[in-house]
């Protein structure tokens, strides 16, 4: 009896004769090298993402989402956002690409790939990773990265150097942007509409009075002043006359909204610009095709 049943003993308790797994190849798909699942990629239905009413950019073009969109429907989504699990909302919040998101609804998609981020995040950290990841894209508008470097100094008691360490920028940019904060409210508007460049803007700063202030701003857009030319004229609204140089700078204007600067180290007479000009031309004519190296400009 025991050599009858002694097989099926065996097989109940897992002992058998023949190893029935499979046999795998000793050489692993090429494709397969390095992969490895992760739990924290997924997709997730648009409507379960929320943005983060916090985030430092407010704004976004229409016309870059419409563009992003068609791109998102014809070739797919290249790069999932990132999103933390909000209890209180039953959300998920973007903690980065608020953009790709908008275009996806734009898209008329249902879902949207993303990084879910395990954990707490506290919101200097979440403020963080936001503002390196629109520094990186320079999307945020000037006063918008002002806002965010005050906020995030404040979050972490940072000093401005400290900051630029962290967000690997250099110390005169979180200077130079912070300034953007101490104009009137409507400067600073001109500043986000593009009206008064922000480097300009920053020179206007250093003026200690809002009218003073103002009436520079104007002279900046109705004149074209250049950062340059914003900063003696500051410089001069200070009771501070610009270090003159011992050399020569001279612009000229030619037809055609063209623009030549004449500079040296040294002082020179009008004789000597006008010999370094002949110059430059002949240097310019021996680049020409033949056809036209030879001919002399019409004077009509």
């Amino acid at each position: 009896m025991l050599e009858r049943v002694g097989g099926n003993l065996n097989d109940s308790m897992g002992v058998r004769d023949t190893d029935l797994r499979p046999t795998l190849s000793p050489v692993p798909d090429p494709k397969d090298v390095g992969r490895r699942p992760l739990r924290s990629v997924g997709r997730v239905d648009v409507s379960q993402v929320v943005p983060d009413p916090d985030q430092p950019r407010s704004e976004f073009s229409d016309d870059a989402l419409d563009r992003l969109a068609a791109s998102i429907r014809d070739h797919g989504q290249l790069a999932p956002i990132r999103v933390r699990w909000s209890a209180g909302l039953g959300k998920w919040v973007i903690i980065a690409g608020e953009r790709r998101w908008r275009a996806t609804r734009r898209a008329g998609l249902a879902a949207i790939d993303c990084v879910f981020v395990e954990g707490e995040l506290s919101r200097g950290e979440l403020l963080s990773q936001q503002l390196i990841e629109n520094l990186l894209r320079e999307d945020l508008r000037p006063v918008e990265e002002a806002k965010a470097f005050r906020e995030l100094i404040a979050l972490n008691g940072w000093t401005g150097k400290q900051l630029a360490a962290a967000l690997r920028v250099p110390p005169s940019k979180v200077s130079r942007t912070l300034a953007l904060l101490e104009l009137p409210d409507d400067l600073q508007g001109r500043v986000e509409a593009g009206d008064l460049p922000a480097r300009a803007a920053y020179e206007i700063s250093k003026l200690a009075d809002d009218a003073q202030r103002r009436n520079m701003a104007d002279a900046v857009q109705d004149c074209g002043l250049t950062v340059e030319d914003t900063r003696d004229a500051v410089s001069r609204r200070q009771g501070r006359v610009a270090g003159k140089s011992r050399g020569t700078r001279q612009k000229l204007t030619a037809p055609g909204g063209i623009h030549i600067t004449v500079s040296a180290a040294r002082p020179v007479s009008d004789a000597e610009i006008e010999a370094a000009l002949v110059h430059a031309v002949e240097s310019v004519r021996s680049r020409l095709p033949r056809a036209t190296a030879g001919r002399t400009p019409d004077p009509g």
